[in-house]
């Protein structure tokens, strides 16, 4: 078929400019303006517009040969705007406020309706011309009719005429069945899908308005209604389809913009919805770059959540194959907005409308990929554990490093490691913890025994990693009891997670194994491994502590000295010669005075310390200095001391 001159999408361009303008949201005054401008400004640019001043110029008909792409953006947006305000007067007559004239408001609404109508209508006898001409391709013809059949199928509707709305309803049904059917991209699908969607619910209220006992089988109503009526409503239907699937015969470029069927369980997960559509293409693409990678076609044989030592590839050991999940977070992380948005826009709706009954709605595909996303994240973060410690073993295993153990293979020396290191690590495992924890919060999760079991299983395997990589933080600083307690902790976190473990079957039943992408695989084989490392570990600290100071539970190892009772006893009997502690500390007495009684004590203990060495005697002047400041002057005897027995036994009447 030769190459027709215009591309217009009616379905397309009405559902691009209703979600970014409002109408999402059921802002209908702001959608209503919009369509305003853009027409006026489209009025501008084709020189449509009906002159200056209060004086209104009919404009002449346009011939079919001069009809152009944007002629028919007018004719749509003319629709559009109608039928905007028709839905705002109605939403307006409804309101406590307007009661008085809300009659009014519907007949208003009602008018307008018919306006948009008449739009639509003049715009689907144009794209007929266009296509009988060759102008305009079968598959724009099918969209501008389904949209037509739409209006005047709301506007019957509207008007009580459910007979007649429920025919127009599902030859539009039918149409957009084939559309989706014969769509050489997954866009086109999603976008018809979502129209079918959206008149759904209104084929199955004309349905039971009908009288319809069977008005929820709403595919049965469209296959007996529309096989009756829809050569009298669209001219020349089947001749319309067959040049359909002829037009839309794939090729190479449209299979690159298929999107792979989404699966969760074995079972599809529908994507109806264009915008998503878009974004999990290019997740897609971003997860077809990543098995390209060296890394990730050797993460499956090397990585190993327990830190097995094993043969890890070139692309692992440098940072970019790390950096190969950035394209995929990424494009995850889009997907996972525009979907949060979608779930908005359904609860603000206050229904599931735009999903059909039986299938997974869009709360299910925004949890998918939420699960998606923190798969990806945990995967990155596993592999740049790997990452970190094979790039340690390297260092601490390197040629210049390797002579200072030549001489002496008897003494193994401990291997020097980054204090950096086990830091990162504990930050990282963090992440993972964090990241395990939200997934486990997720529906697609909480419905799902098995899969919860295995998430609690990791969390719980990772608090025991994080448990031992946190105490040999605390290694270094010679703070082995905290070491030792921290892995205490981690051998209970191995015994919850090795008893939630064998709640499943087998290995084989485990579902994160099962599921893309295997972004955690553990086994008991990885639990037994890390609970010898950690009592090799808790062993070794054991040793160290004892080397240090004994296991002491001090610092220093060392009680702090206690002075005995005796000093403080005694100065309560003897009288210290301040004044001459003062001097020989260095401080200059203006008036000193020795008691006589003292003198030869003071001049025994002056020769003493000049017979010591200088160190001593620095000693002697610092403990001075020390008494002096901490201790209070000591008081003398209110009188002489009596002889006798009074004397002698004073300590057990008391001194007086």
């Amino acid at each position: 078929m030769e190459e027709t001159s215009l591309h217009f999408k009616a379905l397309l361009l009405a559902n691009e400019e209703r979600n970014a303008y409002g109408l999402r949201y059921n802002d209908y005054e702001r959608y209503r303006k919009h369509c305003a401008n853009r027409t006026h400004r489209l009025r501008s640019s084709l020189k449509m517009t009906h002159g200056k001043g209060r004086e209104f110029k009919k404009l002449p008909p346009i011939k079919v040969e001069n009809i152009k792409e944007g002629y028919l953006q007018l004719l749509l947006l003319e629709a559009e705007r109608a039928w905007t305000y028709s839905r705002e007067l109605n939403a307006q007559s409804t309101s406590p406020a307007n009661k008085e004239r809300s009659a009014g408001l519907r007949r208003n609404a009602t008018s307008r309706f018919r306006r948009a109508t008449n739009w639509a209508t003049q715009l689907l006898s144009h794209c007929q011309s266009l296509f009988s001409t060759n102008r305009l391709s079968a598959e724009s013809l099918v969209q501008a009719t389904v949209y037509t059949l739409i209006l005047n199928g709301r506007f019957l509707s509207n008007r009580f005429d459910y007979d007649s709305a429920l025919v127009q309803l599902c030859v539009a049904r039918t149409l957009l069945d084939e559309l989706a059917a014969r769509a050489a991209t997954s866009r086109d699908q999603a976008l018809a899908t979502a129209f079918a969607d959206e008149i759904g619910p209104e084929i199955r209220y004309c349905a039971h308005e009908l009288g319809n006992t069977k008005a929820y089988d709403v595919d049965a109503i469209v296959s007996e209604i529309a096989s009756k009526h829809k050569n009298e409503i669209v001219d020349g239907y089947d001749n319309l389809v067959r040049k359909l699937t002829e037009e839309t015969a794939g090729g190479a470029e449209a299979e690159r913009k298929k999107l792979k069927p989404v699966l969760w369980e074995g079972e599809p997960i529908p994507i109806r919805n264009p915008e998503l559509v878009d974004v999990l293409l290019k997740v897609q693409e971003a997860e077809a770059k990543l098995q390209e990678t060296p890394a990730e076609k050797q993460s499956a044989e090397s990585r190993s959540p327990s830190g097995k030592k094993g043969k890890v590839g070139k692309g692992t050991r440098s940072k970019r194959g790390v950096a190969a999940y950035d394209a995929i977070l990424l494009a995850l992380s889009d997907a996972e907005e525009v979907a949060r948005k979608l779930v908005e826009t359904q609860q603000l709706s206050g229904g599931t409308l735009t999903s059909a009954a039986g299938t997974r709605d869009i709360h299910f595909v925004h949890a998918y990929i939420v699960y998606q996303l923190l798969a990806r994240r945990i995967q990155r973060d596993l592999l740049l554990i790997l990452t970190l410690l094979h790039q340690s073993q390297s260092t601490s295993h390197h040629p210049h490093n390797r002579s200072a153990n030549v001489a002496g293979p008897s003494k193994p020396k401990k291997e020097q490691v980054d204090a950096r290191l086990f830091p990162a690590v504990v930050k990282l495992l963090d992440t993972i913890i964090q990241s395990l924890t939200q997934m486990r919060t997720l529906s697609v999760v909480d419905d799902s025994p098995d899969l919860a079991t295995a998430v609690d299983a990791r969390v719980s395997f990772t608090k025991a990693r994080r448990c031992r990589y946190l105490a040999r933080c605390y290694i270094p600083v010679k703070k082995y009891a905290e070491a030792l307690t921290l892995m205490q902790h981690g051998s209970l976190h191995l015994r919850e997670a090795q008893s939630t473990l064998t709640l499943l079957l087998s290995e084989d039943a485990d579902p994160i194994s099962t599921l893309e992408p295997l972004f955690y695989p553990l086994t008991i084989d990885d639990i037994t491994h890390l609970e010898e490392e950690l009592s090799s570990d808790s062993l070794q600290c054991k040793k160290d502590w004892f080397a240090f100071n004994g296991g002491a539970t001090t610092a220093e190892g060392v009680k702090p000295h206690k002075k005995p009772l005796f000093f403080d006893i005694a100065l309560n009997y003897v009288q210290l010669d301040m004044e001459r502690l003062q001097g020989r500390a260095g401080k200059q007495v203006e008036t000193p005075t020795v008691a006589a009684s003292a003198a030869p004590a003071a001049f025994v203990a002056s020769k003493q310390a000049q017979a010591q060495p200088e160190s001593e005697r620095k000693n002697l002047v610092t403990k001075a200095k020390v008494e002096e400041i901490q201790r209070p002057e000591t008081p003398e005897p209110s009188g002489p001391a009596k002889a006798g027995l009074s004397s002698l036994l004073g300590g057990w009447w008391g001194r007086r």
